[in-house]
């Protein structure tokens, strides 16, 4: 089990997508979920699709083509800004 979670403004997009993928030995990367959460909402594909947003694998940012694993977490991270 792959376990989502979605940071500031992504989270209010979530309300009725999956929270979890089943790898089920099949090769999953961000991207690849990234397009399964597009068919579950295109609001949220879209936000996700946007350059500014940052995936990271187990608290390590990585890139969108990375390998993920059973029991990995994959949390989707929004631009921020600060002052």
């Amino acid at each position: 089990m792959i376990n989502l979670l979605f940071f500031g403004r992504l989270s209010e997009f979530t309300k009725d997508v999956s929270q979890s993928y089943e790898c089920a030995g099949e090769s999953m990367t961000p991207l690849i979920i990234r397009e399964k959460l597009t068919l579950e909402s295109k609001a949220l594909g879209q936000e996700l699709s946007e350059p500014q947003v940052l995936v990271a694998v187990n608290k390590m940012i990585v890139k969108w083509d990375h390998i993920v694993r059973d029991g990995d977490e994959i949390a989707f991270l929004p631009p921020v800004t600060g002052g």
